[in-house]
């Protein structure tokens, strides 16, 4: 097997257009400044790894990504759609491994489970406390895991194992880790979150 592409998914950290549901809790500038660290923090643990990192980017241009987050990164921009047509756009050549940038204890000993569980399991996932996951590798291009998927709900993972269980596959599944997507997130943070609050 080739080493597995690591494709994180990052929107541009502007003020009013990212991590929305934290805004009532950090004002849109607080919420737009945790994303960016966040999104360098992942950056940063998926290089580690030691594979060549793809950014999907969406919020703004190519060259604004760049000048954000540097030249050792390769950048791809996200296709029109919902979140179904952007991962399957980024789907080829596999294997591949789908990242979002909202899990702060994501460390690099994660990503090289992921890795190495792709050399023995068709599918790997990261499954995340909130009903989701926080990363889902696969040695083919199984379409039929990103289809027509309930996103953004508690379901999306049980729904991910129900179909791998009709297509008997068994995944390879990695430790549970939280996502930092709402005001009560926050307080498990607090050194990561302390500096992004808006001034009240």
């Amino acid at each position: 097997m080739t080493d597995p592409r690591l494709v994180l998914f990052a929107r541009f950290p502007a003020a009013g257009a990212c991590k929305t549901r934290l805004i009532p809790a950090l004002g849109a500038q607080g919420a737009a400044a945790l994303h960016r660290r966040l999104t360098e923090r992942t950056v940063n643990t998926l290089r580690i790894a030691g594979q060549i990192v793809t950014v999907a980017f969406t919020g703004a241009d190519e060259s604004e990504f760049a000048a954000w987050l540097g030249p050792h990164v390769h950048l791809v921009e996200q296709a029109p759609g919902d979140l179904s047509a952007r991962l399957l756009a980024c789907f080829e050549p596999a294997p591949v491994i789908f990242f979002g940038a909202d899990t702060p204890d994501l460390l690099p000993r994660h990503v090289d489970a992921a890795i190495t569980a792709l050399l023995s399991h068709e599918v790997v996932i990261g499954p995340a406390e909130d009903g989701g996951y926080y990363l889902i590798g696969m040695r083919t291009a199984l379409r039929e895991l990103l289809v027509d998927m309930p996103w953004s709900t508690e379901q999306v993972l049980s729904e991910t194992l129900a179909r791998l269980a009709r297509m008997a596959i068994v995944p390879c599944l990695l430790e549970t880790l939280a996502d930092c997507d709402r005001p009560e997130d926050l307080a498990r943070w607090p050194d990561l979150v302390s500096s992004c609050a808006s001034p009240s």
